[in-house]
């Protein structure tokens, strides 16, 4: 698959956490292969912060009655004061009622340009906590600055709203405020290519080969549930989209930076793994 180019062992890193794809990380990657390796680790150690007992003690300190309250304020406060219909568009895959209340709770506390920002905070300590002295965090966010800064952000709003936020100066929690923006970006992504696909957010959770029906209750879904063998196809079909369209992106890198941001995103995994 990577032709004659040295290769260098890292580590099995599946796609979108399904535990799909073995790679062997060359010593020169093509955008299209870094996008695949970077599926898996951006998409889990992105969003491990979100939710964290750390992340959620940051919010009822603020106030915020409720977790979930928090997380739709906070993640979705880098919109700005917009209807709650504008964070079900960009959020995509929640039950519109469910955002809709949750955006009402946690507005209230302190607005959503002030949650924004408290959260964008609890996402940089929570990055610097763990990744503080992780040789080589200040060349990964260097890396991930250039695929983040020179990204068109047409369709992309919730990326485009976080990229906005101010960066922290940190190595560690400017590394991992960047691991988060690039999960931000493919989500946005993918949002675009289910839909192409025609497939709704219920539709496009159900056919998802990890967390299934339990996935779309806790997105706020209710049964009963559709059938979702005629799904399938479309679901993957919306996948390989996604990488398609993202390889734009990674192109701003050489190959061999692209080699090197899927590596030391490994080593940043290897940290954050270490730290839960």
């Amino acid at each position: 698959m990577y032709g004659i180019h040295q290769t260098i062992r890292l580590g099995t890193l599946g796609r979108g956490g399904c535990g799909r794809g073995n790679f062997r990380f060359m010593a020169e990657m093509t955008a299209a292969d870094c996008v695949r390796a970077l599926t898996g680790p951006v998409g889990d150690l992105g969003a491990r912060w979100m939710l964290h007992p750390e992340t959620l003690q940051a919010g009822t300190d603020a106030g915020y009655a409720n977790g979930f309250a928090w997380y739709t304020a906070g993640r979705g406060g880098v919109l700005g004061d917009v209807d709650a219909d504008v964070v079900v568009s960009s959020f995509a895959y929640f039950e519109p009622t469910l955002v809709r209340k949750m955006w009402d709770a946690g507005t209230a506390v302190e607005g959503a340009r002030a949650a924004g920002r408290r959260y964008a905070k609890a996402c940089a300590d929570w990055g610097q906590k763990r990744l503080a002295g992780v040789a080589g965090m200040d060349r990964l966010a260097t890396l991930a600055d250039k695929v983040i800064d020179e990204a068109s952000v047409e369709g992309l709003t919730l990326f485009a709203g976080w990229r906005a936020e101010e960066r922290p100066a940190d190595a560690g929690a400017h590394a991992y405020f960047n691991i988060h923006l690039l999960r931000e970006l493919r989500g946005c992504v993918h949002i675009i290519a289910t839909t192409a696909q025609g497939l709704s957010a219920l539709e496009s959770i159900l056919a998802d080969a990890v967390g299934g029906p339990a996935r779309a209750k806790n997105f706020g879904w209710s049964e009963p549930y559709p059938d979702t063998t005629t799904f399938a196809a479309r679901r993957e079909a919306a996948e390989a989209d996604t990488d398609r369209m993202l390889v734009r992106f990674y192109e701003v890198l050489t190959p061999s930076e692209r080699s090197e941001l899927v590596g030391l995103i490994a080593t940043a995994k290897v940290a954050l793994d270490a730290n839960k």
